[in-house]
């Protein structure tokens, strides 16, 4: 059920994200690999700072096309997890680029520091590629 639920936050939050840009065509569709973590920390007092070096050393690893970091917003509604402290959100062009990020030595600096410092980690990693846009089939009125 947590999973699920879980799941559902991790889609919100691309389809957020997704939207974020308006253009004229429609919203802004997400990267081609969508790189999504939620953080627990030993220690909730410690978020900004997470939240701070996210933003200062994993933003700009070459690769990155879309980014982001920040707490839970809570509105209210029921069904919507907040189990976490920090969620971080990078979306790549390619398996590639999202590959050289994994291996980039800020990322592996940044993986070894907060280690320690998390009850748990989710990463979730979803394709932002859609199949091809096709033609509204129209129907003759039913008689």
């Amino acid at each position: 059920m947590i999973k699920r639920l879980v799941l559902a936050v991790v889609l919100a939050i691309v389809t957020g994200l997704s939207q974020a840009g308006c253009a004229t065509s429609g919203p802004r569709r997400p990267a081609a690999i969508n790189h999504i973590v939620l953080f627990k920390l030993n220690d909730p007092a410690q978020a900004d700072t997470l939240i701070d070096d996210c933003s200062s050393r994993l933003a700009n690893i070459p690769g990155i096309v879309s980014f982001f970091a920040g707490r839970h917003v809570e509105i209210g509604r029921p069904g919507i997890e907040h189990d976490y402290d920090v969620g971080f959100y990078a979306g790549f062009d390619s398996v590639e680029d999202y590959a050289a990020y994994v291996s980039h030595p800020d990322h592996l600096a940044f993986a070894r520091q907060w280690k320690p410092r998390l009850a748990w980690i989710r990463k979730y990693d979803i394709s932002g590629v859609y199949p091809s846009a096709r033609p509204a089939r129209h129907h003759p009125p039913v008689e």
